[in-house]
């Protein structure tokens, strides 16, 4: 399998990059790399807590988000433009190099 590589801009501006696997979630990729992404919803997309930025040069890159992803967007503080939920996001080799930010409101209650 083809290594992606993943970079998760911090708030404070810190980069964080994280090697994946090609079909690897970007949401379990963000946890293992201790990023502040909750996604507890178990894959039932009843939260918005694994919200993401991402680069506005990536976000074509990206299949079309679903009605139900975009309704999650909705409630996510700090949603932009180029918002995504992570647990919907599958690495492909056309997202290598992609780069994401955390939410100023971005926060992990699986570490407080």
């Amino acid at each position: 399998m083809k290594k992606i590589t993943v970079h998760f801009v911090k708030v404070n501006g810190e980069t964080v990059t994280a090697e994946a696997s090609e079909g690897d979630n970007l949401l379990t990729v963000a946890q293992i790399h201790d990023q502040p992404l909750e996604g507890t919803c178990e894959g039932q997309m009843a939260c918005s807590t694994c919200h993401v930025i991402v680069e506005a040069a990536d976000f074509d890159k990206l299949p079309d988000a679903t009605e139900m992803e975009e309704d999650m967007l909705d409630l996510a503080a700090g949603a932009r433009r180029t918002s995504r939920l992570a647990c919907q996001i599958t690495l492909t080799a056309d997202l290598d190099g992609l780069t994401v930010h955390m939410p100023v409101e971005s926060h992990n209650m699986q570490i407080v």
